[in-house]
Formats: structure tokens, sequence, C-alpha cells
């Protein structure tokens, strides 16, 4: 990237995306993408190739629930969280796009076709060098004017907080802001919203009292949701925040696999269930997520920050739910989700996105982008 951006701990000056492509004997070829975050693309890639790959060869595609499976058990000693999930979405992803393909069938119909469009809503506000609150508010103000109807921003990049998980990651100097400061980042945003919603994200950066203060200093009942205010292990700290406030809280999308998000549920901590297929164990673990956030009658709005791969499983998947509806959509540069496919993803004038009627994924990559920006290993 050329500039550099950070939430409120994470330092982003690259943009790394591991794509996973599944070959059947009849020549289709489905498409997938595996989480790449918190670590290397050549671990992530181990994973893929030397752990998961030996036990869907050979195998019938269409039976993706027995294939998922197989997989989690046989690797079950490696936890039911973390890069296991992630290596699984990227195959399981691909395994319901090559079920599309051979039955000619887009994918969100498949998984029931509950609605054909999206409404989409800006994700960006990220912090920068030299990124003050006056290019914030004219930021957020763009995007109003693009059509969005909901945007989204970062907080929490604050050392002078207790306890900040910032203090002991990568570059944790970079862009930072007191926490005085970041609320009037949120009160500039505010008011350059104007009648479009503004949601606002943690990223884990909190303790409940900390979160508690802060939405008690800008005013909660005029923010959409509060993203991830605390760890996500912090279970009853969440708890703490989402029934001490009016604000939703959404989470985790740190959270992956099915029994975290059950407790998450159940417990209430979270008031927006926001799962990802590229981190969650793909369509069929995110899929009971959704279930399960139905039973509860809570919503399924799903995190959705990587390349174009992850946007359109996602999309997939959000159409098909009747409790889903709202895409997360990156609006930070990023050639890998506005290059990747012959076929851009773009959003109209109300901010909204319709869905490919093409077989699967419905969608090409762009083999020039692909070989611009490969990463070949040493």
């Amino acid at each position: 990237m050329d500039r550099p951006m950070a939430d409120a701990i994470h330092y982003m000056p690259a943009r790394p995306t591991l794509l996973v492509r599944v070959h059947t004997d009849e020549g289709i070829v489905g498409l997938g993408e595996s989480a790449a975050y918190g670590g290397s693309l050549e671990s992530m890639e181990a994973v893929v190739l030397g752990e998961l790959r030996t036990t869907v060869l050979g195998q019938d595609p269409f039976r993706v629930e027995r294939l998922w499976s197989m997989m989690a058990t046989r690797s079950h000693q490696r936890g039911r969280r973390g890069m296991l999930m992630m290596g699984i979405s990227g195959i399981d992803i691909a395994l319901w796009d090559i079920i599309g393909q051979a039955t000619k069938t887009p994918l969100y119909r498949l998984l029931g076709g509950y609605r054909d469009t999206l409404d989409a809503y800006a994700s960006a506000g990220f912090y920068a060098g030299d990124k003050g609150i006056g290019e914030l508010a004219e930021e957020v103000g763009g995007y109003v004017e693009r059509g969005f109807r909901c945007v989204k921003i970062k907080v929490g990049r604050n050392p002078d907080v207790m306890l900040n998980p910032l203090q002991d990651m990568d570059a944790a100097g970079y862009a930072t802001v007191p926490f005085e400061e970041d609320i009037e980042r949120v009160r500039a945003a505010r008011s350059a919203a104007g009648r479009a919603k503004l949601a606002i994200d943690a990223n884990n950066a909190w303790t409940p009292s900390v979160a508690l203060r802060f939405m008690d200093a800008i005013g909660d009942r005029d923010i959409a949701w509060l993203e991830e205010p605390v760890s996500t292990e912090d279970l009853a700290g969440s708890v703490e925040v989402a029934h001490a406030l009016r604000t939703p809280v959404a989470g985790y999308e740190t959270e992956t696999g099915l029994p975290g998000f059950r407790e998450l549920i159940a417990r209430r901590a979270v008031d927006i269930v926001q799962p990802d297929v590229i981190w969650t164990g793909g369509i069929t673990e995110t899929r009971k997520v959704a279930a399960l956030a139905q039973a509860y009658h809570l919503p399924v709005i799903p995190h959705v920050f990587s390349s174009a791969v992850a946007s359109i499983a996602n999309m997939h998947l959000i159409a098909s739910l009747p409790n889903g509806g709202l895409l997360e959509f990156d609006q930070n540069p990023n050639p890998l989700r506005s290059e990747l496919f012959e076929e851009p993803l773009t959003v109209d004038g109300d901010g909204r996105i319709r869905l490919p009627d093409r077989p699967g994924l419905g969608v090409t990559l762009n083999q020039d982008t692909l070989e611009k920006y490969a990463y070949r290993l040493s």
C-alpha cells in the first residue's frame, strides 16, 4: 500500500490474500479464499496443502457436509478455532462453487435465494499517518455523497488506555490518537454522515469500562452499532457492554467456528452476529452460525475484509439468509478487491449491489491481475 493504514491494534502496510482453487476430473474449478490474518501466507498455505488437501482428493464435491466433517475431525487436535477453520474455509467455498457450476445455479439461489440485491455499507475510516479529523470527516461525507446509507469507521487506537493490546503489536506508535481525540473523531464523522448511519469498530482494543465510557461520551443512541468492543475471549465483558448499551454490540469476527458463536449468541454477548465465510469455516459452517442467530432473533452482518473472493462468497451467503441483508463493502485501496474479477463488484447510487446470475460464485478471475500481484515463494 502507498499509505499504510491501521485499525485499533493492527498495522496494515499490505493487503495479502490466499486464494484456493479445487479442480475436478470433469474440468470444473471451484474458487475459494482462506483468511490469512495474523500470520504469513506460507503458514496458511501449509494448512491447506499439507493438512487438508489429502482429505478431499478423490472425493465427491457434492458431499460437502461430509467433507467438512472429515477435514475438521481428522485435524481436531489442531482445534476448532483459528488457522484450521481458515484453511477449511477456502476449500469449502470452492466446493460450493463447484456444486453451483455443476448444477448451473447461482450459489445464493442454491442456498435458498432469499433476496437478489444487498444493501452495502462503506467500511473505511481507518487510521493513517498524518490523517486528521478533517480528512476523516471529508472521507465519510464522500461515501454518503456516493449513495452509501451507512458508514463504519475505526476507533480505539489509543496508547493511553490501560490494557490496550496495541502496546504489543507491530508499529504500535503508528497513527495513534489519545482517547479524548478519538471521541472528537467520532463526533466529526457523525456530523459528516448526516442522515446516514454511522457504526464504529474497536477491534478488541478496550475493556468493558473503557467501552462504556467512550459510548457515554459520544452519545450511544446516535451510533448504528459498536463492533468488537472487547477481547473476543472476554465473553463476560461483552455481555456487560451489550446489556448496558442501547447501541447494538456487533461481533465477533475474530471468533471462528460454531461452538464459539454459540456462546456469544446464547449469552447475549452480541446483538449483531458477524461471522466471515473465509474465516469461520466456509459456507457450510457459517450457515449454521446464521441459523443459530435466527433462532435467537438476531441479524447477521458478516465481516468482509479481504479480496473480491471474500466479498462475493459472503454476498452469496447473505443473499440466502432471512436474517441477513447488509454487506460490508471495504472502501480502502485494494486491487485484489477492485481488479480481481473480470466482472467488478460495484454498488449503485443507492448503495445497493446485485448478485450475479451466473452459476456458482458467478465470477471470472482476471488473469492479468493474478499475474501482476502473485506472490512467489522463494
